[in-house]
């Protein structure tokens, strides 16, 4: 073994490619990471829609496009150089730091381990702005010099990061498969969009049609987390706000509180009657995204009391604190902050948050699920009074299944299922409400025969792409379920739920998905043949735009309502020739709706709506690209159409007689058309159908009661 050396080695200076390389290690872990930093500048920037596009699980490619307010032409030669940035001037603007990034290492990061480009445009600007950057400077793809090209392109910015970790093999082998690192790129934009319901989130793989994640903007909080968890955890949740006052008597404070400076907590937890095996815990301090082990742990504490052993809550928790009390600069990647009276905080927040909890705990609630199986009917004696009178053969069938019916093998209890339409649904159950509810004769009225609705001929190639589009992502099985379904009932109607029956299996359904996803098949098949709603007489466009801005919260616009009123208005009238030739949207010279399209007979949309609608047509069409416009203005009237919830508050009897025709309307004329005409997609099986009860299995359960 070879002596070691008493002379140190000589001291020596690193090239910047290697401080850069590694700096870039420091910030930029995997493409999650990656798309971090670039979501948070798309919200710096004010955007309102963000989409992002993924393909190999970022690593071959990681696309965000956001509406936000761009980058200066001026600005894009040191766009990804270190430490340049727009947030900062001085070291002591750290203490009042209200953005996400500060450090301006995030591109720079990235484009020393990936091919970055950057397409950006201002309102002010004529055009977009192209830009191709290699390790922190403007380059082309081949490393020579290059500066920003004129291109087309929205308000907002478009960052393409290709082939992540190219240059670093080490790195790019320690990552996971590509369908893992998807599901982490997923998490990430999911938190996000929980805590920031204001802004429309899309998340997708290139080359898909489909988004696996899409969230609407002018949402809230809690819509946005029955959204992306699910409904099981949105209805537990529980609504916690924490102040350095709130459970105190103003007469006897803590001395120990007293240190504590302003801040505020707003927390959304699950409460004691639910179980998860992993906790989730979503953590933001001053609007950032950090972790804190801390929190974490005295929250599980408190919990671990209350719910049943091995299992876990889910916590939402956004603190807002001074400025000034938080140090931001701790973590290379943001992960975690600083801040003080740390300790007196997190108590404060668990001791509410515990006391409300055992108030909800007096009486744990347990929910239990069973299948309805309707059965026959039992037969009115005097109806069939004496001997040798022949039973009445139901339509359709004949005398020789009338012969073999005595022969028929008994059938057991498990495998007895619904097998017609006319048993017994939920709604018969419930008394009637209003006498409009039932027909001339006392009886419920006879179900509206479904209508053929066929293509219409249309030779657009961004049409056919997406008549193309719905027969490549049909799903077989659940397309065989909604076609020949039973339906059994409207559960809530405020939350858009229902019951269907396929065989022996009972499915829970958000119809509101189902239908928009419908409408907006039905207006691709029937484009440019729409029949039309005549308005008489014809509402003005300017008073219905003015009316739906006028609710919408737009504080955080730098554009006054009426200019926002005006600026919608001004869009739709100068494509008013078209929605009237394909859409049959007619708008008169002087701003006055005369009709708009009718997409399925024997059922008209909430037109309470339409102010909404014709507010969205504004800013949600991509009015620049023929297919783009199309699909986003189908699916804004796919949602237009879609059966409004009633609000829970007190309700008049004319709101209940609409409510009764609404049922009505749902289980006879657009659930039997769905069944007939809808192709649906695979993503409605990932939170819109779900089975909730499978007759055989729950049959074993009750014969060991």
């Amino acid at each position: 073994m070879a002596e070691l050396s008493n002379t140190p080695k000589p001291i020596r200076r690193l090239q910047e490619a290697v401080i850069n390389r590694i700096a870039a290690g420091e910030i930029i872990h995997r493409p999650s990471s990656a798309l971090k930093e670039l979501l948070e500048n798309s919200l710096d920037a004010g955007a309102t829609s963000v989409r992002v596009t993924v393909k190999d699980g970022g690593m071959k490619l990681l696309q965000i496009q956001d509406n936000g307010c761009g980058i200066h032409k001026d600005d894009l030669p040191i766009l990804a150089e270190r430490f340049t940035t727009s947030k900062i001037a001085s070291f002591q603007d750290l203490e009042r730091l209200t953005t996400y990034g500060f450090r301006g290492e995030a591109l720079a990061s990235i484009s020393y381990v990936s091919h970055l480009s950057v397409v950006t445009k201002t309102k002010k600007d004529i055009c977009a702005w192209r830009a191709i950057y290699v390790d922190g400077a403007l380059a082309a793809p081949d490393g020579s010099p290059i500066d920003p090209k004129p291109c087309a392109g929205n308000d907002g910015t478009t960052i393409t990061v290709e082939n992540l970790f190219y240059n670093t093999p080490t790195r790019l082998s320690a990552l996971r498969g590509s369908s893992e690192e998807y599901s982490r790129i997923l998490d990430v934009v999911t938190k996000y969009a929980v805590h920031n319901p204001h802004v429309s989130f899309t998340c997708k793989k290139s080359g898909s049609s489909a988004p696996d994640l899409t969230t609407p903007s002018g949402s809230n909080t809690k819509q946005t987390i029955r959204l992306m968890y699910g409904p099981t955890i949105a209805k537990e949740l529980i609504e916690v706000s924490v102040s350095p006052s709130s459970g105190e008597d103003s007469m006897d404070v803590d001395d120990d509180a007293t240190a504590e400076g302003p801040w505020k907590a707003e927390v959304l937890c699950t409460g004691p009657n639910y179980e998860a095996k992993k906790m989730v815990f979503l953590l933001f301090i001053n609007h950032r995204l950090v972790e804190s082990q801390r929190m974490k742990k005295a929250l599980e504490t408190i919990y671990s009391g209350i719910i049943s052993k091995g299992s876990s809550p889910f916590v939402y928790l956004s603190l807002q604190i001074d400025p000034h009390s938080v140090d931001v600069n701790v973590h290379p990647t943001k992960r975690e902050v600083h801040f003080l009276d740390e300790e007196l905080i997190t108590r404060k927040i668990c001791d509410t948050v515990i006391e409300v909890l055992l108030r909800r705990n007096t009486s744990r609630v347990f929910e239990y699920q069973t299948l309805l199986t309707g059965g026959i009917a039992p037969v009115d004696p005097s109806q069939n009074k004496g001997k040798g009178k022949k039973r009445a053969r139901p339509e359709g069938e004949d005398e020789v299944s009338e012969l073999v019916r005595p022969m028929a093998k008994k059938l057991a209890s498990q495998h007895k299922v619904r097998t017609s339409q006319q048993d017994r649904t939920l709604d018969s159950m419930f008394p009637v409400v209003n006498l409009s509810q039932k027909g001339v004769d006392g009886q419920q009225p006879a179900p509206v025969k479904v209508s053929e609705i066929r293509s219409s001929a249309c030779n657009l190639d961004s049409v056919l792409q997406l008549r193309d589009q719905l027969d490549r992502v049909k799903h077989a099985g659940l397309t065989e379920v909604l076609q020949n379904h039973v339906f059994v009932g409207i559960v809530d109607l405020g939350r858009c739920l229902a019951l269907i029956q396929h065989a022996k299996k009972l499915y829970l359904v958000n119809y509101g998905s189902l239908c928009e996803e419908f409408f907006y098949q039905l207006g691709v098949l029937q484009f440019g043949d729409f029949h039309r709603i005549t308005l008489d007489p014809p509402p003005p466009l300017q008073a219905l735009v003015k009316l739906a801005v006028d609710a919408e919260d737009t504080s955080k616009s730098k554009s006054s309502k009426s200019s926002i009123t005006d600026a919608i208005i001004q869009t739709i009238m100068d494509h008013r020739e078209m929605l009237c030739e394909y859409f049959m949207l007619e708008i008169s010279e002087t701003g006055t709706i005369t009709s708009i399209p009718h997409l399925l007979k024997g059922y008209t949309p909430n037109l309470d709506k339409l102010p909404l609608f014709l507010m969205r047509l504004g800013p949600q069409v991509k009015w620049h690209s023929e297919k783009a416009c199309f699909r986003t203005f189908l699916r804004e009237l796919a949602y237009f159409y879609v059966p409004e919830p009633l609000l829970p508050s007190e309700v008049s009897d004319a709101d209940k007689a609409n409510e009764a025709a609404l049922r009505w309307q749902i289980q006879h004329v657009l659930f039997p058309a769905i069944a007939k005409h809808m192709q649906p997609p695979k993503s409605l099986l990932d939170r819109d159908v779900v089975q909730v009860a499978n007759l055989p299995e729950l049959y074993r359960v009750f014969e060991r009661c």
